[in-house]
């Protein structure tokens, strides 16, 4: 421990030692360094703002339309107070903004936390302090991708306010319902707005993507080969490159549907009568909206959790106070399911006609993705096997991510066989298995992440107890809302619906609806614990030693909250992978990247 204590810190007093090494930066006004900033780590707390914020919004829209579904055709105070009398009348929700609140719901969540606010916060925190970067390639790129994320959140909070209701397509927004505005209320200006907003979000994605992609490639400091990068910015980089191969698409499908919107043409559109009349605009389909929704949608799943796959791997190594579990599998398996993301789209689509023989390929590439995701849970679990287990707030929200993401894997075993998919295809019981295994998976994953990097982003640490009380009330309300809602989507209750009270085959199942909601309405009630955290710990709570978990990455070896530069003299110099916890033969258990390997010693990384 003396020996590797005593070249930590000889290696930081010889780079502080080199003055004309020193990463200089003029005095930046409070405008510049905050807001229209080019730090990485400012923008990363841009990103984590801007996604907590749209996140209660979403939380907020689902209070609201669970509190219909669980007591359908009561009057709420609460409706009334957000909704006004146009949507709320009495406190009863109407029906056309229920369809709008379940569609910006979903859209947030997908692309404005899970996507935007998961990748964004930590590509942006993480991708430079671990490659032992100064700054992403292209700072300014970097600014930009932050402020057309923000425009896209704009737009699509405030399409909530527009006189005809935000759009109310789903968040898939399938035409001929997103197609044509003279379709529903919501398929008007807030359908339009919902398109401009997530044109703007690709634009954003792909900056971020690129910028990503190329600091990962080009700025890696001396000795950190491929093989000693942690698995976080493996992840993130698989995840940016998903993101460019697959984004264009969606911004190809938005543009087709602005153009059959507005200039008459019939991409998606053909044999539709409104009002008796036939629809002039034929010769279109909205399967062709699904193949290019679904092309982009699928990869989506993995954009989204992706990410969650390097904070789990990481906070769960250290946690554990063991290397990671096969850590060339487990880079494997990411790229193995980054391929086989784009070859299982049309499982979505198996309610489509589409040919048989074409869907049960697609049921084959879905089952095959299934082994590489295997093997990641397996690795998680044999990490923790017999390891010295440091059960901290963010110890507990990566191994409930694992958790969720096994058991709502085994869900999709049946989503991917087409003749099982038709039984419940447009069911509670998709709507179950996709919370479960993505939003909860992804959502856990990025509160360990917050919990565990918050000392580098702030210098505090958040306080344990209160993570505690809402790990807990999290993970159980989690539970509670989405494995009900499997049984109710095997007894074939369809998703969307205003009142399931109108079909008498339903009504048995309302005490179902009625323990989802009250667990729901909990669960995002408990999400007020982590935001009085957060923000009381950011200016009230303890100090944060420079190196608090004792981790080997790179991040840890700055200033306890950097500067723009990130180290003040020399950049680190890496010689070993970063997963040497509890190394045989060693006092301590663990040893930093920048700690030179001694005789005889191997570098697991290059084996492993």
């Amino acid at each position: 421990m003396e020996t590797i204590a005593h070249t930590a810190t000889h290696d930081m007093a010889h780079q502080a030692d080199h003055s004309e090494h020193h990463h200089e930066h003029p005095k930046l006004s409070f405008i510049e360094k905050y807001v229209f900033s080019m730090d990485h780590k400012i923008i990363s707390k841009q990103f984590l703002f801007t996604a907590m914020f749209m996140a209660l919004a979403a939380a907020i829209m689902s209070t609201l339309f669970r509190l219909q579904l669980g007591w359908p055709g009561h009057s709420f105070p609460v409706m009334h107070y957000f909704l006004g009398d146009k949507w709320a009348k009495g406190g009863i929700l109407d029906p056309n903004m229920y369809l709008g609140l379940v569609t910006i719901h979903g859209t947030i969540m997908v692309f404005f936390l899970l996507t935007g606010g998961l990748s964004g916060t930590f590509a942006n925190l993480l991708i430079p302090l671990q490659v032992g970067a100064r700054d992403m390639a292209s700072p300014f790129l970097n600014m930009l991708s932050y402020w057309f994320f923000l425009l896209a959140s704009f737009i699509m909070f405030i399409s909530l306010f527009v006189e005809t209701g935000p759009a109310s397509a789903g968040w898939t927004v399938y035409p001929p319902l997103s197609a044509l505005p003279q379709a529903i209320p919501g398929s008007g200006s807030g359908m339009t707005l919902w398109l401009v907003s997530i044109a703007l979000f690709v634009v954003s994605s792909l900056l971020g993507g690129l910028n990503y992609i190329v600091t990962v490639l080009n700025l890696r400091t001396k000795g950190m080969k491929m093989t000693r990068l942690p698995l976080t910015v493996w992840a993130l980089l698989i995840t940016a490159v998903l993101g460019v191969l697959s984004f264009p698409v969606l911004f190809g499908a938005a543009i087709l549907l602005i153009f059959d919107r507005t200039f008459g043409t019939s991409f998606y559109l053909s044999d539709i009568y409104i009002g008796g009349q036939a629809l002039s605009q034929t010769g279109g389909s909205p399967i062709l909206f699904e193949h290019l929704f679904w092309f982009l949608g699928h990869p989506e799943v993995y954009i989204v959790i992706m990410p969650a796959f390097g904070i789990i791997s990481e906070v769960m190594s250290v946690n554990a106070r063991k290397p990671i579990f096969g850590y060339r599998a487990m880079i494997g398996s990411m790229l193995a399911i980054a391929f086989l993301a784009f070859i299982v789209w049309g499982h979505h689509m198996f309610a489509s006609g589409m040919n048989p023989f074409l869907g049960s390929v697609f049921v084959f590439t879905t089952l095959l993705i299934a082994i590489p995701s295997a093997i990641k849970a397996f690795n998680y679990i044999t990490t923790l096997w017999k390891g010295n287990i440091h059960f901290n707030p963010q110890m507990l929200f990566v191994i409930g991510a694992v958790s969720t993401f096994i058991s709502g894997g085994l869900t999709g075993i049946i989503l991917a066989d087409s003749a099982l998919d038709l039984a419940v295809h447009g069911t509670y019981f998709v709507v179950a298995h996709f919370h479960i295994v993505m939003g909860l998976s992804a959502v856990l994953a990025m509160f360990g992440g917050v919990y565990h990097w918050f000392p580098k982003m702030f210098g505090r640490y958040m306080n344990k107890k209160l993570g505690y009380w809402h790990f807990w009330t999290t993970f159980i309300c989690a539970y509670g809302v989405f494995l009900p809602m499997h049984f109710v989507g095997l007894a074939g209750v369809p998703r969307r619906y205003f009142n399931n009270d109108l079909y008498p085959a339903f009504e048995k199942l309302q005490h179902l609806n009625v323990i989802i909601s009250v667990f729901a309405i909990v669960g995002v009630l408990a999400q007020v614990i982590f935001f009085i955290n957060f923000f009381y710990s950011m200016f009230n709570g303890p100090k944060s030693e420079q190196n608090p978990w004792h981790s080997n990455t790179l991040e840890w070896t700055t200033p306890i909250v950097p500067e723009h530069g990130n180290w003040p003299g020399p950049l680190p110099v890496v010689h070993r992978w970063a997963y040497d916890y509890s190394k045989p033969g060693k006092d301590v258990d663990f040893i930093p990247q920048t700690v030179p390997m001694e005789e005889g010693e191997m570098d697991e990384g290059e084996h492993v």
